[in-house]
C-alpha cells in the first residue's frame, strides 16, 4: 500500500501523547478506563521512576550474577526493560532480583548524575569489561558523556534523569513481569540476550489496577480465543506466519470483505483484482529492490525470467492506470483492492494476526489533479469514519506527519499537499497532533489508530500522498491545453490488513462478535431428539433467509445452552413439544436471557432487522 520506504467523530486534543477523544455526550474523560486501568502519567515525570528502576534491577541483577554483563534498558510504556549477557533466568530468578530490588531501593541510595569526557568513559568502562557500554558508548554522539551513580557501588551511562534517591521508589508498587530472549541490536546474528520487563506505578493500587488490566488482555488473546472458538490456525506443517482461516472465521472474513466492498462501489471506487506475482523488473521500477529488499523473498526463476511474490499493490494498480490514455476530465479515479501481499519477516518477529508473513491489505489508491487533493482526503476520512463505526470504534488517535529532511517533490507541491491534509482535517472537524519531518520521503501523510474495549491503540488507517510513484512510472494525462501532466497519487488504507484487523476485532469483542458479525446467529436447540425434525426445518428456513443457525443436539437442554454460551453464540432458540406443536420457537439471549415465545417467521423478521441495523434482538 505504501511507497518502497515506508515501513473518526468531532475529536479534541488529550494532554497524553496527543491522543484524540470525541466532543460528543460519548467523550471519555482522560482518567476513564473500562477496567479501573489508572490514568497515565504524564511523558515528563511518567520516565523517571521507570529509569530508575531499570537500573536499580541492572544493579541487583550484577550483584547476584557478577558475570552478566549489562547492555541497554530503556524505559517503555508502563515500564522498562534491561537486557543482559548472561544465563537465562527462570521465574524463581526473577524472584531473587526483586527482592534485591527491594533491599537496594530501602537504602535510599542516591542518584548521581556525572558528566565525563569521551575518554573517562571509555576509560571506566574498559576496567568493568562492559563490552556492550563500549558500543553503546560509540553510538552516542553528544558531549559531555552522562553517567549515573546509585550510591557508590553501580553506574551505567544515561541520559537521565531521575528520581532523587533509591527511597522515592515505592517498592510495593514496582513488579518484574517476565524474561525473554532478545538478540543484541536486535541482529540474529548477534548474541542472545536475557530481557527482564518492569513496571513501575506511584501507588499499589495503579499496579493492581495494572495487573488486572493485564489479565483482563490475556483473557482477550486472540490467539487464545483463536483456537477456542475455531476460528483460524496457523499450522507448522504449512509454516510460520501464514494464516488459516477456519469456516468461522472466513465467514466473519466474507462479511467484511463483502460490506467493505459494497461501500467502497457506493462511493465511487472501482475494484480490482491484480496477479500475486510479477516480474522482477517491476520491482525495480517502482524501487522496492532499493529500498525493501529485506523485507521482500527471493526471486524466483520462471523460464529464464525472475519473478517476485508481490510485498505492495501499488505498482500494480499503477499498470491499471497505464493502460490507456487519460484526459483530465477522468479524474479522480478510484481503485480498491483486497489484494494479498507477502513479507519477509523473521520467525522471532511473528505474533498471532499481528505479525504475519502473508496478509491481505484493504488497498486503494487515488489519481487525481493537484486542486482535488483536499476533496478526496476528506471523502476517504468520510469513509474511514463510515467503516470503523461499524465496528464500533469510536475514538481516534490522528497524527499528520510532514515533509522529512530528505524528500523527494518540489517545495510548491509539498506545501500544497499538506495543506490539503490539514485543511480536510480542520473541514472534517478533527483535530490532530503534527509529526514534524515525520513523512515519508515521497509524500505527507495522515496516521490513524483506533481505539479498542481496553483503551490500547492500534494503527490501522493512514492516507498518504504520492510524488515518487508517478515520476518513476511516468504516469501522465492530457491537460486542458493537450499538455502532458503528472496525475497525484494518494495511497490509501482503512482497515490495514484483514488478518491484522480481525485479530483487533477478536481482542476488542474479546471474542464476543456483535450479531450481525457473529459466525453462528443462532443456535436452534431441541429439548429431545423428538422436536429434531421440526428444528431441521426451522434451521433450512432460516438459512433460506440469509441467516447464520445450526442445529446442536445429543446432550441435556441446560449442556447444549451452557455449550453454546461457551462458544458466545448469540441467541439460542429452544423448541420442545410445545413449541412444536404451535410451530415457536422459544428465545434465550446470551447476554439478555429470556426474550420470550414467538412464532418462527416473527423470529426470522426479527433476526433480519437487527442484523439489517447492526443491533441486538
Amino acid at each position: 500500500m505504501a511507497a518502497p520506504s515506508a515501513s473518526a467523530p468531532l475529536l479534541r486534543s488529550h494532554p497524553h501523547r496527543g491522543s484524540l477523544f470525541p466532543s460528543s455526550p460519548r467523550h471519555r474523560p482522560a482518567a476513564a478506563s473500562l477496567l479501573g486501568f489508572p490514568p497515565r502519567r504524564p511523558a515528563s515525570s511518567r520516565r523517571f521512576p521507570y529509569t530508575a528502576c531499570a537500573h536499580v534491577m541492572a544493579m541487583a541483577v550484577q550483584k547476584l550474577f557478577p558475570n552478566s554483563k549489562v547492555t541497554i534498558g530503556p524505559w517503555i510504556e508502563n515500564g522498562f526493560y534491561y537486557d543482559f549477557d548472561m544465563e537465562p533466568l527462570t521465574d524463581k530468578d526473577l524472584k531473587k532480583i526483586k527482592k534485591e530490588m527491594d533491599r537496594i531501593i530501602r537504602q535510599n541510595l542516591p542518584l548521581v548524575r556525572e558528566e565525563v569526557s569521551r575518554e573517562e568513559a571509555q576509560k571506566r568502562i574498559e576496567a568493568l569489561n562492559e563490552p556492550y557500554k563500549l558500543e553503546i558508548l560509540e553510538s552516542i554522539k553528544e558531549e559531555p558523556i552522562t553517567i549515573y551513580h546509585i550510591g557508590e557501588e553501580w553506574w551505567d551511562l544515561c541520559a537521565g534523569p531521575h528520581v532523587e534517591s533509591t527511597g522515592k521508589i515505592n517498592r510495593k508498587a514496582v513488579e518484574l513481569e517476565s524474561v525473554a530472549g532478545a538478540y543484541w541490536r536486535g541482529d540474529e546474528k548477534n548474541q542472545m540476550l536475557q530481557r527482564i520487563y518492569g513496571t513501575a506505578w506511584e501507588n499499589e493500587d495503579q499496579l493492581k489496577a495494572y495487573i488486572n488490566f493485564k489479565e483482563e488482555a490475556k483473557r482477550r488473546d486472540h490467539r487464545r480465543l483463536g483456537q477456542d472458538l475455531d476460528l483460524f490456525s496457523i499450522q507448522d506443517d504449512a509454516g510460520g506466519g501464514l494464516v488459516f482461516w477456519h469456516p468461522k472465521g472466513a465467514i466473519i472474513r466474507h462479511i467484511l470483505e463483502d460490506s467493505w466492498k459494497q461501500i467502497h462501489l457506493q462511493h465511487g471506487y472501482d475494484l480490482l483484482y491484480t496477479p500475486h506475482v510479477a516480474k522482477g523488473d517491476l520491482w525495480k521500477i517502482s524501487g522496492h529492490i532499493d529500498f525493501y529488499k529485506e523485507n521482500m523473498y527471493n526471486q524466483m526463476d520462471v523460464e529464464d525470467e525472475m519473478y517476485q511474490l508481490r510485498p505492495m499493490n501499488c505498482p500494480y494498480h499503477i499498470l491499471v492506470y497505464k493502460r490507456k490514455l487519460h484526459s483530465y476530465r477522468d479524474f479522480p479515479i478510484r481503485v480498491a483492492e483486497l489484494g494479498t501481499v507477502y513479507r519477509y519477516e523473521l520467525s522471532g518477529s511473528l505474533h498471532g494476526l499481528f505479525r504475519v508473513r502473508g496478509f491481505t491489505q484493504d488497498d486503494a489508491h487515488i489519481f487525481c489533479l493537484e486542486d482535488q487533493i483536499k476533496d478526496e482526503i476528506r471523502g476517504v476520512l468520510d469513509l474511514t469514519e463510515k467503516i470503523l463505526g461499524q465496528f464500533g470504534f469510536r475514538y481516534y488517535e490522528i497524527n499528520l506527519s510532514t515533509r522529512p529532511e530528505k524528500s523527494v517533490g518540489t517545495d510548491d507541491i509539498w506545501e500544497k499537499a499538506t495543506i490539503a491534509l490539514k485543511n480536510a482535517l480542520d473541514d472534517k472537524g478533527w483535530e490532530y497532533k503534527v509529526d514534524e519531518g515525520g513523512g515519508a520521503f515521497y509524500g505527507p501523510k495522515i496516521d490513524l489508530k483506533i481505539e479498542d474495549a481496553l483503551g490500547r491503540k492500534w494503527q490501522c488507517s493512514t492516507v498518504q500522498v504520492d510524488f515518487n510513484l508517478p515520476e518513476r512510472f511516468d504516469i501522465t494525462y492530457v491537460d486542458s491545453n493537450s499538455e502532458k501532466k503528472r496525475p497525484i497519487m494518494i495511497h490509501r488504507a482503512i482497515l490495514g490488513s484483514l488478518e491484522r484487523f480481525f485479530g483487533v476485532l477478536i481482542e476488542h469483542y474479546a471474542g464476543d462478535f456483535p450479531l450481525w458479525l457473529a459466525p453462528t446467529q443462532a443456535r436452534i436447540l431441541p429439548v429431545t431428539d423428538n422436536e429434531l425434525q421440526y428444528c431441521n426445518e426451522v434451521a433450512s428456513e432460516l438459512k433460506s433467509r440469509g441467516l447464520r443457525v445450526e442445529v446442536c443436539h445429543g446432550e441435556r437442554l441446560p449442556k447444549l445452552i451452557r455449550n453454546a454460551e461457551t462458544q458466545k453464540v448469540p441467541l439460542m432458540a429452544v423448541a420442545g413439544r410445545k413449541e412444536v406443536q404451535a410451530r415457536t420457537l422459544t428465545i434465550r439471549s446470551r447476554h439478555n436471557g429470556e426474550i420470550g415465545t414467538m412464532p418462527v417467521d416473527e423470529f426470522i423478521t426479527r433476526l433480519q432487522l437487527a442484523v439489517a441495523n447492526k443491533s441486538s434482538l
